[in-house]
């Protein structure tokens, strides 16, 4: 019997986040400390509002620097809403979301609470390791 696999067997629980107030120029130390692309913003309650990217502070460093302005908030250049997964997805019918997507990664909420990320990399692990894809 097959059992079907699931986001939660697969996802990345170990996230960085940022609250919303948090400075963005602030974020680019994170993103490079972690070797990551971007940052997770959640709440107080850990409920997710948002998600910063690369792409969205090389923006506003531009803007900034160009205007000699501060960037702001995270909150008012986050992407939101943010397109999610659920930890009983199954892996499978995220791959396919992925590949149809622009977005790189989803984060995992369960009852409204971030609790881990799954990205195209994942994925891409769990393929390779299935047997269905054979190196020739």
């Amino acid at each position: 019997m097959n059992v079907p696999l699931r986001v939660r067997d697969h996802m990345v629980t170990d996230l960085v986040t940022v609250p919303p107030n948090t400075e963005i120029m602030r974020i680019i130390g994170s993103l490079i400390e972690h070797d990551i692309s971007g940052v997770l913003v959640v709440d107080a309650d850990d409920s997710l509002a948002g998600i910063v990217t690369e792409r969205d502070i090389i923006a506003v460093a531009s803007q900034s620097g160009y205007f000699d302005e501060e960037g702001g908030p995270v909150s008012e250049f986050m992407t939101t809403p943010v397109e999610t997964v659920g930890p009983d997805d199954s892996l499978m019918d995220v791959a396919v979301r992925m590949a149809k997507s622009p977005y790189r990664r989803f984060p995992v909420v369960d009852n409204g609470k971030l609790i881990g990320l799954i990205g195209r990399r994942d994925v891409l692990k769990v393929l390779a390791g299935s047997g269905w894809f054979e190196p020739r």
